[in-house]
């Protein structure tokens, strides 16, 4: 698993690359939950995610619960066909803000 990160203005982007699954979840929850503590808005792009378990789930949860706690915004974009379906059937969906993709998300984020 390859996780990008970079900053875009104000935004904290992290990009996983290739699958978010039990054996990758707990890098994704380490390099995710610490943004909240910097202080940005975060998005996380799925541009480069081809599947994401209940455990890859699970740090969305989280993420969202800090995001909460922080009063800092998350955002999720890029989803490909067979993640957005996992999102959508999870009731997932309704929890996030959810852009079709980087741009959208980042000018929403930069709005806020």
């Amino acid at each position: 698993m390859d996780i990008r990160k970079e900053t875009i203005d104000t935004i904290t982007v992290l990009t996983p690359v290739g699958r978010v699954d039990s054996n990758s979840a707990r890098e994704v929850e380490d390099a995710l939950l610490p943004l909240f503590d910097e202080g940005h808005p975060v998005l996380v792009d799925f541009g480069q995610l081809s599947y994401i378990s209940s455990a890859g789930l699970r740090v969305l949860l989280l993420a969202a619960r800090r995001s909460k706690a922080t009063n800092l915004p998350l955002a999720l974009a890029g989803m490909s066909k067979p993640v957005d379906e996992v999102f959508r059937i999870s009731g997932f969906a309704k929890l996030f803000q959810i852009h079709p993709d980087r741009a959208e998300a980042l000018a929403a984020l930069g709005k806020g």
